[in-house]
């Protein structure tokens, strides 16, 4: 027995009701004396239905290969797409923009950070030179862009000074309190499958994460980033960055998201990347003007996070151009 889903049913019927008033039009003329009005109805019902027939879910029609996603629109407080959106999930270093609004709330932005040897060390180099001094809002920037481990650790271990007058005990490192207040502030938002173990997402382990959370949590969480401090994310929508230390040494990386050039109104992106998580990227973008769109992936491959954001990307300016036609 042959089985049809709704949707494809109902696009069967409509092609079936359109013929049959096609067959009516071309007959009507012949039996009715002033049957303009008539045609006219059932042309406006034809054409409707035509319409109707072709609005297909552009959603519908994309695959992807992230394990999770979400496409959130900010301006209607609408879910366009989502796909196992509540599942909790290895971040990477898509961590890093918690720790850049965190950063931010407590550190003005003019102030000096100095780079540690303990900030040096960590995984990856960022081109930092030891004791070199970077004001906040630019090493926000350079992390960001770039994904440095190096950065975020500069800056969490900086900004905990501001978050607390308690010192650091044993075992216990300005990092960890910075944590701390990460994990509050995911609280704060309802990010309620997120927490964070490291200010990087690096992987701790072979097992375990350096933070876990949900596509949907993400799009949340770079949402209020776009509506609170989207100055936060300016760097994030350029392909490169040059930028100056306040000793004068010059620092140029590339973005990590290699897709922003084809990206249509980009606000603002960020990357993640480690073997548990594989491929992660969350983006924002401007869908009509004034009109922010979210899009979230984790769970991708490295490359494949940036075909499932083009797509996504893509299936929402279709279906807004149905709406809008």
């Amino acid at each position: 027995m042959i089985t049809m889903d709704t949707d494809i049913k109902k696009q069967f019927f409509g092609i079936v009701l359109l013929l049959i008033a096609i067959a009516i039009l071309s007959v009507l003329p012949m039996y009715v004396k002033d049957a303009d009005p008539v045609i006219d109805e059932i042309e406006e019902i034809a054409t409707a239905q035509i319409e109707e027939i072709e609005a297909v879910d552009p959603f519908s029609e994309i695959t992807i290969v992230a394990k999770s996603a979400y496409v959130y629109d900010l301006l209607k407080e609408e879910v366009l797409y989502a796909k196992n959106e509540e599942i909790q999930m290895p971040l990477a270093s898509v961590t890093k923009l918690m720790t850049a609004l965190v950063a931010n709330e407590l550190v003005p932005e003019y102030n000096t950070v100095v780079i540690s040897h303990d900030a040096i060390s960590q995984e990856g180099d960022s081109g930092f030179y030891m004791n070199e001094k970077w004001r906040v809002k630019d090493l926000i920037d350079y992390m960001l862009i770039s994904s440095s481990n190096d950065g975020a650790r500069a800056l969490a271990s900086v900004a905990s000074a501001f978050s607390t007058t308690t010192l650091p005990t044993d075992g216990v490192t300005r990092s960890d309190q910075f944590v701390d207040r990460m994990n509050a502030r995911a609280i704060e938002l309802g990010l309620v499958q997120t927490y964070f173990l490291n200010e990087s997402g690096l992987d701790i382990n072979g097992s375990t994460a350096g933070a876990y959370g949900s596509s949907r949590d993400m799009a949340i969480l770079l949402g209020y980033v776009v509506d609170n401090y989207p100055h936060l994310l300016e760097a994030t929508k350029y392909e490169n960055l040059s930028v100056e230390s306040l000793q004068d040494l010059s620092h140029s990386v590339l973005n990590t998201n290699v897709a922003v050039a084809r990206i249509p109104g980009l606000i603002g992106s960020k990357t993640g990347y480690t073997e548990l998580a594989g491929g992660n990227l969350v983006i924002a973008f401007d869908a009509g003007i004034g009109h922010p769109i979210v899009v979230s992936v984790l769970g991708s491959t490295i490359e494949d996070r940036f075909i499932d954001i083009d797509n996504l990307v893509w299936a929402t300016i279709e279906q807004f151009g149905q709406i809008q036609n």
